[in-house]
């Protein structure tokens, strides 16, 4: 199985979710980046259940971006991947940086945040970041739903 690193980009109107054990979570209006690892056993994956939960919203949530993926203000509009076998989804991450939600997506690592913000799509910059880390990006897009 395919592993790796990708990034879901989300637009979103401002709004106000409950996010796990984070409690309620305000997001401004714009688009958010989540930074996530796929080098478990089931590698890649991992990016297919975002994208079907995204569409579907039939499971219960599992991790924090989870709690995004099934809310029906968050619409998932790309997926940017790059095959590895390394942890760099931290460096990934440091690489995007700019605002963040505090402690999303990161209760295995020492990082601030996985989930940035951006007032624009934010595609081209991820793609820089996966470049700067060098990576080779692929990017999916999503149908508007």
């Amino acid at each position: 199985m395919d592993k790796g690193i990708y990034c879901l980009i989300f637009k979103n109107p401002a709004c106000t979710v409950t996010v796990g054990a984070l409690g309620p979570v305000a997001f401004h209006a714009g688009w958010h980046i989540y930074v996530g690892s796929a080098l478990g056993s089931g590698g890649l994956v991992r990016l297919e259940r975002h994208i079907a939960l995204s569409r579907n919203r039939d499971r219960p949530p599992v991790w924090h971006v989870d709690y995004l993926s099934e809310h029906p203000l968050f619409c998932l509009r790309s997926a940017v991947y790059a095959l590895t076998e390394e942890r760099l989804e931290c460096r990934l991450a440091g690489a995007i940086g700019g605002k963040f939600i505090p402690k999303f997506g990161c209760s295995d690592c020492d990082c601030s945040s996985h989930l940035f913000y951006r007032h624009r799509n934010p595609v081209k910059e991820a793609e820089a970041a996966f470049r700067s880390r060098g990576l080779d990006p692929c990017t999916k897009t999503m149908m508007n739903r």
